[in-house]
């Protein structure tokens, strides 16, 4: 690999520019874990023979170091030598601090090193005491160490990008036109292409699913937990995997098209985005270099007046340097904030706005949209009615067959129905469609296992004006049925045989099973839960009710959705939108925090400052568990951050030397990175957090 020698990311601060919107030069750490890695052992081989050599440490441990010409510059040669190769890269970035005016941690490691630096080789030229090259290699090399460590855990804590970007093959198996196989490497695909997929392989582009069925997980980019079946005609994703049936994939987008590419996208500027909490901790470390540098200056005047000016001021300076460094400080949001990202996209949920992920926490009211977000978006079968000697599975599987060769919504859930009920269906013909009234079909009613009517019937199936069409009427128990339905909301289709009306169906928007628990585990958080609706006020209300909800806003139209959510905010309430982030988007944005539910093929909705890949009304609330647990353990990193330096600078600028308690600089560097070890443990524990159901 090649060794990058660039700026290092200073901590706190923005890739692409800092919070004051200036666009300067600013530090990653990507890239540089090899670097510091290399330099790391290189300067910690170096090291060894400038302690072996060192006439303090052979003073302390009793042992005479071999002697030979010019034996007596090991040390300075090997330190400066140590300081140039492994001390350079420090210096680097904390010049990019000072050149930008927002003095922190590397600009602090710059003046520790440079002042020991400075005075060893003064002692050694000029003869004014002992010199510090001990302790420079020791620093340098313990730094080194403490930034490759740092960003090793930054980057698995990112990982969420390098997993993403494995999930897609680097080969996919082709179809001709002539109906033969060739391999091409996935990014020679092209809009249009025919792939086959075998059972266990991975899509390699978005696609239509033209011939074939199989089970597909698609956890690792949904959340789902159970895998998902595929038919002809239904949208597969790329990077997902097929399990056991063999698929024929017509693609429909490729490269950054893709739902994994807007993802990916999604997740980088998540973790490159900043929080409040992040501002914080950037002004934080800002403080505390003016303090570092106040409480250095206050140590060396005073040891100087005590003792006179030595090695030991030149100690207690360079440890107050040291022991400050913010480490830990610039380590406690952003690592919080890498992990919490990852967590996300790996339930479903793509943070756009890292302001709104910790917003969530104080939501008190959350607003959903009705149709397509708490219910399904499409009419189903809600209850079925019937006269005497005709049961529910009879009427449902007569209606099914007159319904075959139909188009109509009201169809599809018929026949869906009867598919979830595993019921026979028995055949049909002569289908007619009643313009405005219904539908008519000759039934074998042999098949329908009653046989109550002959082997075969012309039956009919539709609502009112059907019934006024026949001129038929009917009986008491279904025209109850019908009204109380109508009451719902709910719209009525009848099963007519001949002149009579043997049963009847009621048909909604259906509401999600997922929709309950949503709406139950958001009351248990003490958070209030409303509905928005263009439907009848009946309608809501009947959904309302089922669900429990606290407020809901019937008729109301798309362009005015916004005006509900400036009424919720007028009474003091922290207010989520939760919606389909298209006819939503005046509301998600005028939310505190939007949310674009059911987004899988449309990662990038602009309104929105979360989006949820699947229609599941619960991510709502593994977001709200997710952003609490997240902020949590921000404070605790930020209090440990913050509280290790009021205890460790005036124990560094000696305040204990009259009981005969002094550290080294190279202590300093050790507690030093000792707090950054708690709390980058103390950040990967957010990985064991249970946000599930």
């Amino acid at each position: 690999m090649t060794e990058t020698t660039g700026t290092c990311h200073t901590e706190g601060h923005d890739a692409h520019g800092d919070h004051d919107g200036r666009h300067g030069e600013h530090a990653d750490h990507s890239g540089h874990e090899q670097m510091f890695r290399k330099r790391f052992f290189i300067c910690f081989a170096l090291s060894l023979p400038v302690l072996y050599f060192s006439p303090m440490l052979q003073d302390w441990f009793g042992y005479t170091a071999v002697t030979f010409p010019g034996s007596a510059l090991v040390g300075p040669v090997l330190g400066i030598a140590v300081f140039l190769y492994g001390g350079v890269p420090f210096l680097r970035m904390g010049a990019v601090e000072a050149r930008n005016r927002e003095p922190g941690m590397m600009l602090l490691i710059s003046l520790a090193i440079t002042v020991a630096f400075v005075y060893s080789v003064a002692a050694v030229v000029f003869g004014i005491g002992e010199p510090f090259f001990w302790e420079l290699v020791t620093l340098i090399v313990i730094f080194l160490l403490g930034h490759w460590i740092e960003m090793r855990s930054i980057r698995r804590a990112s990982g969420a990008l390098d997993e993403l970007a494995e999930l897609l093959p680097d080969t996919a198996e082709r179809i001709t036109e002539d109906g033969d196989m060739e391999d091409v490497r996935v990014d020679q695909l092209e809009e249009g292409d025919l792939v086959l997929v075998r059972p266990g392989a991975n899509i390699p582009a978005d696609g239509i699913v033209e011939e074939g069925g199989s089970n597909v997980n698609q956890s690792m980019l949904t959340g789902e937990s159970r895998p998902v079946q595929k038919e002809p005609g239904d949208e597969v994703i790329g990077g997902t995997t097929n399990r056991d049936g063999s698929l024929r994939v017509r693609v429909t987008a490729t490269g950054e098209e893709t739902t994994l590419s807007g993802i990916m996208q999604l997740v980088e500027e998540a973790q490159q985005s900043k929080s409040r909490t992040q501002v914080l901790a950037d002004r934080a470390a800002g403080w505390l270099f003016y303090a570092a540098i106040t409480v250095a200056a206050v140590t060396a005047v005073a040891w100087t007046l005590a003792a006179g000016f030595g090695l030991p001021v030149v100690e207690r300076v360079v440890t107050v340097l040291v022991i400050a460094c913010p480490h830990a400080l610039g380590l406690a949001v952003p690592l919080v904030v890498a992990i919490n990202t990852t967590l996300a996209a790996r339930n479903g949920m793509l943070i756009r706005d890292r302001i709104a992920m910790e917003d969530a926490r104080n939501l008190d009211t959350v607003v959903f949209d009705k149709t397509g977000t708490l219910t399904r978006g499409e009419q189903g079968v809600v209850s079925i009615e019937t006269t005497e000697g005709w049961s529910e599975d009879e009427v449902l599987a007569v209606m099914a067959a007159v319904e075959q060769d139909s188009e109509h919504m009201i169809a599809a859930a018929i026949r869906e129905a009867a598919r979830e009920r595993n019921l026979s269906v028995p055949g049909s013909h002569g289908f007619t469609a009643l313009k405005g009234k219904g539908v008519r079909a000759t039934v074998d009613m042999v098949d329908t296992g009653a046989d109550k009517t002959g082997s075969e019937e012309t039956v009919y199936v539709g609502g009112p004006n059907l019934l006024r069409h026949l001129d038929t009427v009917p009986g008491s128990e279904l025209e109850r049925f019908a009204d109380t339905s109508g009451e719902q909301g709910q719209g009525v289709v009848y099963l007519i045989i001949g002149e009579t009306v043997v049963g009847a169906v009621a048909l909604a928007d259906v509401i999600r099973d997922e929709s309950v628990e949503a709406v139950d585990a958001l009351h248990g958080m003490g958070i209030e839960v409303a509905m928005l609706t263009g439907d009848s006020e009946d309608v809501a209300k009947a959904v309302s009710d089922e669900l429990g909800i606290d407020t809901y806003f019937a008729e109301v139209l798309p362009e005015d959705k916004d005006k509900k959510i400036v009424e919720l905010q007028e009474q003091g309430k922290r207010v989520a939108m939760v919606g389909d982030g298209v006819n939503d988007a005046p509301a998600l944005t005028r939310s505190d925090v939007g949310i674009a539910i059911g987004s899988g093929t449309d990662v990038a909705v602009e309104s929105a400052d979360v989006v949820l890949v699947e229609n599941d009304p619960r991510d709502v609330v593994k977001l709200i568990r997710l952003s609490r647990k997240s902020y949590r353990k921000m404070k605790e990193n930020l209090v440990w951050a913050a509280g290790y330096n009021v205890f460790a600078l005036p124990l560094a600028a000696g305040i204990l030397a009259p009981v005969g308690i002094l550290l080294s600089p190279a202590v300093g560097a050790l507690l030093m990175s000792a707090s950054t070890v708690i709390v980058a443990i103390n950040a990967q524990l957010l990985r064991r957090a249970d946000i599930s159901f």
